[in-house]
């Protein structure tokens, strides 16, 4: 159990450096001056002042920072705030670039190491009535075969392709429990009534099941990887949208929730912990697109402002109160979010349940 929290801790910190970097490598191709890139927060173990730059180690061993010189005083030479609009805003989006990057690389690799499917026929137990599913002449004791023409292996499939389709016409094909197949289309929705499933689908299981260990070939899994990638984008964004409807609850997590996650599936193996971890570095960069002060985006919207304000920029003193006062807020929201993650954790509970 130390050894995957330790591995949860790796993961987030590994995405928080990531991030850093990408923020970092846009300043050092635009000549905007890093004065400190550190891994781990301060108190400072080593550090080192290489080409104007000090790269430290520190001893809080989670995750990094960079200390860009001029954030938002253009009086500052070689700063950030004294550039022009295009880089400053490439080297402020430069961190959520790198984590929306990241996850083709581990989406890739996860699919080149050799890791176990669950495969077997997928068969619909119990339908709700006057669903899209009985509607379209599913009935209990089916099996569906494949979803728009991609063949499915196991029940989670099934329910990874419906979240994918909310709203859209999708082609199922069916066998049939007299033996007969056909393919019916039908519409999941986006609001079913509580219990029913966007599909109708009450219970689903996958019989004759076997587990098999499968991998592919790096020029099999890159396009694989990044089709994968452009689903779990997909999945967030329907995610969000849910949460908003209401139909999917919204549960925040914080550090302490996503090193407990990413724990119990490191427990699982190394692919589904890069999936994991791919997924998370999603979250990371949305939510850092959000125009809140503090986060990126919020920085990016200053710069926005003062475009859309032909050059006139809010004062360096009360951009800095601005970011101060969100900074402020956020931590009071991770605070209360981290103890939330902690009860829960104690209690036995999970993000997983």
């Amino acid at each position: 159990m130390i050894l995957t929290i330790v591995a949860g801790i790796v993961a987030l910190s590994v995405l928080i450096i990531v991030h850093e970097l990408g923020h970092f490598f846009a300043a050092k191709a635009t000549g905007i001056q890093v004065e400190e890139f550190g891994i781990g927060f301060p108190p400072r173990a080593y550090g080192r002042k290489w080409r104007g730059t000090i790269y430290s180690i520190n001893w809080i061993p989670f995750g990094g920072f960079n200390k860009i010189a001029g954030e938002v005083d253009p009086t500052v030479p070689k700063g950030l705030a004294s550039r022009g609009y295009g880089v400053r805003l490439l080297v402020l989006s430069g961190g959520i670039i790198m984590n929306l990057l990241l996850p083709f690389v581990l989406l890739a690799v996860a699919y080149m190491v050799p890791h176990d499917i669950v495969s077997g026929r997928v068969v619909i137990d119990d339908v709700s009535p006057n669903s899209p599913a009985d509607m379209a002449g599913i009935s209990p004791g089916d099996a569906i075969i494949s979803i728009n023409g991609e063949p499915l292996k196991n029940a989670g499939e099934l329910s990874r392709y419906i979240q994918l389709n909310l709203g859209k016409e999708i082609t199922v094909s069916v066998e049939h429990i007299d033996g007969t197949a056909e393919t019916v289309a039908l519409t999941p929705r986006w609001r079913p009534p509580e219990g029913e499933g966007s599909m109708g689908v009450l219970e689903i299981s996958t019989e004759d099941a076997v587990i098999l260990s499968e991998s592919y070939p790096p020029w099999e899994a890159v396009p694989i990887g990044a089709r994968s990638c452009i689903e779990a984008l997909v999945l967030y964004k329907n995610g969000i949208a849910g949460m908003i409807l209401g139909t999917i609850p919204f549960t925040p997590a914080g550090p302490v929730g996503i090193v407990q996650v990413t724990a119990e599936v490191a427990q699982s193996g190394i692919s589904p912990l890069l999936e994991l971890t791919a997924f998370i570095s999603i979250a990371i960069a949305i939510t850092q697109l959000i125009p809140f002060p503090a986060l990126d985006g919020g920085r990016i919207l200053f710069v926005l402002l003062e475009w859309i304000r032909r050059g006139k920029r809010v004062s360096a003193k009360t951009e800095g109160i601005v970011h101060s006062i969100g900074f402020m807020i956020l931590l009071g929201l991770i605070v209360l979010i981290t103890y939330q993650d902690i009860i829960r954790w104690i209690s036995g509970g999970s993000l997983l349940d």
